[in-house]
């Protein structure tokens, strides 16, 4: 049985337990796995009708600029980060990467024009990092803090708007990435219509002293249902989408991880404000050069899953290592099983077909194109 009384907890935690939840480790936090329903109903739910998810454990970031004026503050961020801040209307939000002198990825991020200051959201298990290359970097021009006493939720699926319009009719006006402050239940919250599912939803941050209350007059909602960190994860997987840690680190670069979108034209092109950024030469290079390797899908050929850590070959009696496995499981959206990984360039293009070596047998996998569902975000 884990000891969890060195870990934290979120302010959804008695809740999470009342609910019936198994908790596990993850992050230094004490975090819900699976509620009874089981991780492939929960998945199912979510794709069909509304999941929320317990995010309280990610970072919660303001950055304010000592000027007032929050071009300062965007300016000052574009030191960190690769991506066009100053372009970033009040109301919008776009994911970020802090990056290293080495061209590598620190963490990824959301970054939200809040109008007078910038809003972050940062991953659990690198967050006082962030927040302590944040500090030792922007202090000088901005007031940057880590925020303690605030809730994240996430609420994911095709019922999410009619679900929240019950409290906040105007919801129905938010585009994917919007950022507004609402009422809900007579509590004041930041919501963003984003996620980390491929399906259309909303991340809402909540002052913790409500968050429970909040939570639980969501919950009693019919079209919703309580998901873990298991359906989390088989959900973003499908969607094509990286688990830091997993299938981006500090020795992997933007354009290797597929994620040049992430990078806008502005920052790596032309003009005063391309470069400037840590490993702005390794990765701008990447741009014009090419990598050596790839973030691919793969699609094992028959039922069993293909996990992360597993080494991939070019051929079926395994003599010509072609890449590595990074995230993989059963896609119960797709009824099979779905992965990502790392391949040479010769062996990115989608049809190609490749073999991962599992307990000494070489299973054939397909590199396929991500995302492995249709991704449902409202443009």
């Amino acid at each position: 049985m884990n000891d969890h009384t060195s870990l934290k907890q979120t302010p959804l935690h008695d809740l999470h337990v009342s609910l019936g939840a198994r908790m596990v480790p993850f992050a230094g936090y004490a975090m819900p796995v699976q509620y009874p329903a089981g991780v492939m109903k929960e998945h199912l739910f979510t794709r069909s009708s509304a999941g929320l998810f317990d995010v309280s454990h990610m970072g919660q970031v303001t950055i304010r600029p000592k000027s007032g004026r929050i071009e300062d503050a965007a300016l000052a961020l574009e030191h960190l980060v690769p991506v066009d801040v100053l372009g970033l209307a009040q109301g919008r939000q776009r994911y970020g990467l802090f990056t290293n002198d080495s061209g590598g990825i620190l963490d990824d991020l959301m970054i939200a024009n809040r109008g007078n200051h910038l809003f972050l959201v940062v991953n659990a298990s690198c967050k006082e990092a962030d927040f302590a290359h944040m500090k030792a970097h922007l202090s000088e021009s901005c007031d940057v803090e880590l925020l303690q006493d605030r809730a994240l939720i996430a609420l994911q699926g095709p019922h999410a708007q009619a679900v929240l319009a019950e409290l906040w009719a105007d919801v129905a006006t938010m585009r994917f990435m919007d950022v507004v402050e609402a009422d809900l239940h007579d509590v004041r919250c930041i919501i963003s219509r984003s996620g980390y599912t491929g399906e259309d939803g909303f991340e809402i941050s909540i002052p913790a002293a409500d968050a429970p209350d909040v939570t639980r007059r969501i919950l009693e909602h019919p079209d919703v249902m309580p998901i873990g960190l298991g359906a989390r994860d088989s959900l973003r997987l499908e969607a094509g989408l990286c688990l830091y840690g997993n299938d981006i680190d500090t020795g992997t670069t933007p354009v290797e991880a597929a994620l040049e979108w992430a990078v806008q034209k502005v920052r790596r092109t032309g003009g005063t404000r391309a470069g400037g950024f840590p490993g702005a030469d390794r990765i701008l290079a990447d741009f014009s050069d090419g990598t050596s390797r790839r973030r691919v899908g793969l699609k094992p050929e028959g039922r069993a899953p293909v996990r992360g850590g597993v080494t991939l070959y070019a051929d079926a009696d395994g003599k010509t290592p072609a890449g590595t496995v990074t995230s993989g499981g059963f896609g119960p959206s797709v009824d099979g099983p779905v992965a990502m990984g790392y391949v040479d360039q010769a062996y990115a293009s989608a049809g190609t077909k490749l073999y991962g070596e599992v307990r000494g047998k070489y299973l054939a996998l397909v590199v396929a194109t991500l995302p492995f569902i249709t991704p449902t975000y409202k443009r």
